[in-house]
């Protein structure tokens, strides 16, 4: 027959207190975790020695020479954009900054990603891309132009909409000094 419906509320009401989320938050967040297990399962098998090596390594890497590198990167970038229009109080806006962000974090995920076949470093997939090994990294350096042209286009089209009322108003004070005048 089951619980009445207020019971069930009430439970799921407790478990939301003291989890903090959903009940479809704490299975995915299990789900999440066993998969996760499963590929580390998976992924150990073959060399853990060599397993933890990257690991360590790839931890290393990101908190001593990336951590460092695009925090720099992003403090120049704030002081960059700040005092533009639509900044308060000559803080940088993060809106602006991300314009800059977005197309920076998409090449660069496309370079970790492809890496070997932009850097030259794997001559045998020529075979199965039937591509020559020398038009990867041209293709990223264009899909990289793409990316920040477009985020620059954005940004132009968003700056003019938020001019948009200081021009018009602009305009309006131009007629009503003309009328004044005549």
């Amino acid at each position: 027959m089951g619980h009445p419906s207020h019971l069930r509320r009430a439970g799921v009401s407790r478990l939301r207190a003291r989890y903090g989320a959903s009940p479809l938050h704490l299975l995915l967040t299990l789900a999440s975790f066993a998969l996760a297990g499963y590929a580390g399962v998976r992924l150990l098998a073959g060399d853990p020695l060599g397993v933890a090596i990257w690991f360590v390594g790839a931890a290393l890497l990101h908190d001593l020479v990336l951590l460092p590198a695009y925090s720099a990167t992003d403090q120049v970038l704030q002081r960059a954009f700040r005092g533009r229009p639509g900044d308060s109080a000559g803080r940088p806006s993060a809106i602006s900054v991300n314009y800059v962000r977005v197309p920076a974090f998409a090449a660069g995920m496309l370079l970790l990603v492809w890496w070997p076949l932009i850097l030259g470093q794997v001559p045998h997939f020529t075979a199965a891309t039937a591509l020559p090994a020398d038009v990867f990294l041209g293709r990223w350096l264009l899909i990289t132009a793409g990316l920040f042209v477009a985020s620059a286009l954005c940004l132009l089209i968003r700056v003019r909409r938020a001019s948009r009322p200081a021009r018009r108003a602009a305009r309006e004070r131009q007629r009503a000094e003309r009328s004044v005048r005549k």
